[in-house]
């Protein structure tokens, strides 16, 4: 008899638990990885000046600790959208943007980027990768940053 109730009640719970709209992965979820990807694709714009600010930080920062080289970007001109979310509905949301950056150097060179929920330092914030066009020296994103846009 007490068995049944038992049973009686755990099969309630399982019903009401499995009955919840699916809805945004919530805290605990994203820092314990507990059950499968919910993404918002809540991404900041183009222009956005954590965005902005991340690239010129780690350009430079590139440049001199692997290049020996002082070359920064001074500045951007020309942002915009190429694309947003541009593959299947179940990946990683994307935003891709391009944009002309002006190095220390005087040069104007072609910027691709692209800003990704959750791919940031452990899956806590934005990731944010990106090339420039004739300094991307190791191959990462070659030929000519192409593997760089959507």
């Amino acid at each position: 008899m007490a068995m049944s109730r038992v049973a009686a009640l755990l099969g309630t719970f399982l019903l009401a638990a499995t009955s919840v709209p699916a809805g945004a992965a919530n805290p605990f979820e994203k820092n314990f990885w507990m059950s499968g990807p919910r993404y918002d694709g809540v991404l900041p714009p183009c222009e956005h000046t954590y965005v902005l600010e991340r690239i010129q930080e780690r350009f430079s920062s590139k440049e001199y600790r692997f290049w020996n080289s002082d070359l920064k970007i001074v500045g951007f001109q020309d942002i915009r959208e190429t694309a947003f979310r541009p593959w299947a509905a179940q990946t990683i949301p994307r935003r891709f943007c391009s944009a002309v950056v002006l190095t220390s150097d005087g040069v104007r060179r072609p910027l691709h980027y692209s800003i990704a929920e959750d791919m940031g330092m452990i899956g806590a914030n934005w990731g944010v990768e990106w090339c420039v066009t004739g300094t991307d020296r190791n191959w990462a994103y070659n030929p000519g940053c192409t593997m760089a846009q959507p």
